[in-house]
């Protein structure tokens, strides 16, 4: 692993840890209950991809969460920056994660075709 590898990696993890902080201290009931489930850097560490666990949100309310969180973006940045003592934190983009459920629906189809070998 190269240590610009490194670097980014460790970014991940930091930013893993710090963009939760920064919700639990929101005054959003909703955006404080989001849970991150990755982050993911991307052009020297100047754009991340954060994903959050999508729960069981209708599109109604991702819809409602992502325009909050396109306002709430620069503190959620400032908080990451300040916390660290970086000059800058990353440009967040956030996404909800469907690999969970993707995972469950895999997971039942494995266990109707075992089921099915069985008989």
């Amino acid at each position: 692993m190269t240590q610009g590898e490194i670097k980014l990696k460790r970014t991940e993890s930091v930013l893993k840890r710090l963009i939760p902080e920064a919700f639990s201290t929101l005054e959003d009931e909703q955006l404080r209950g989001l849970f991150v489930t990755d982050v993911i850097c991307h052009k020297g560490r100047y754009d991340a991809d954060v994903y959050l666990d999508k729960v069981d949100f209708t599109s109604v309310e991702i819809s409602q969460i992502y325009s909050k969180l396109k306002k709430v973006k620069s503190y959620l940045q400032n908080y990451c920056a300040n916390e660290e003592g970086w000059f800058r934190a990353p440009n967040f983009t956030f996404h909800f994660d469907d690999l969970l459920e993707e995972q469950n629906r895999i997971d039942k189809l494995f266990e109707k075709i075992e089921k099915e070998l069985k008989k």
